[in-house]
This record gives structure tokens, C-alpha cells and sequence, in this order.
């Protein structure tokens, strides 16, 4: 039931739903695993400043799941997350 919810939520452009429906994606858990969807929600939180979603999408742009691999582009994720913060993301 709460993948529904995040999902309805999500469509109507809310950070919060848009990561948490994303790591449902990425995990297939109430839903359907789907890496695609996932860089989808994390692109769209992520563009909207939410930290977690740069960081993850940053994970998966590094390792190319879901996405093309591309370190630029991962890095200017990894960083943006870091400047709010992210502990993760200054490894």
C-alpha cells in the first residue's frame, strides 16, 4: 500500500516520494524491480536538492545500473550531495 501512495505522490513531484519510490524500484520490494524507474525517481528527486537521491543515483551512475556508466556525471552527483552534507558522498 505505501508503494501506491509514494507512487501517487511522486507523480505529483514530491523529493520525499520520488527517493522513497525509487529505492522500492531498486529493491523490487511492493514493486516490481525496475533499475530504469529507479534512476527515473532518483534523477527527478535528486534535481530537486534531496541529498539521498543524488548520492544513489550517483552510486548507480558509477556503476552504470540502470544508466550508462559515466564518472563526470557521477561525480557532479556525489558532489552536490556532499555540499548538503552526505557523510557518504565525501568518501
Amino acid at each position: 500500500e505505501a508503494a501506491r501512495f509514494y507512487g501517487l505522490a511522486a507523480e505529483q513531484g514530491n523529493a520525499d516520494a520520488q527517493f522513497n519510490r525509487a529505492v522500492l524500484c531498486s529493491s523490487g520490494r511492493g514493486v516490481q524491480q525496475d533499475d530504469h524507474e529507479a534512476v527515473r525517481l532518483y534523477r527527478l528527486a535528486a534535481e530537486q536538492g534531496n541529498a539521498q537521491a543524488q548520492f544513489n543515483l550517483a552510486v548507480r551512475i558509477t556503476h552504470g545500473k540502470g544508466i550508462p556508466q559515466d564518472n563526470r556525471e557521477a561525480a557532479r552527483y556525489y558532489r552536490l550531495a556532499a555540499d548538503q552534507g552526505c557523510a557518504l558522498s565525501k568518501l
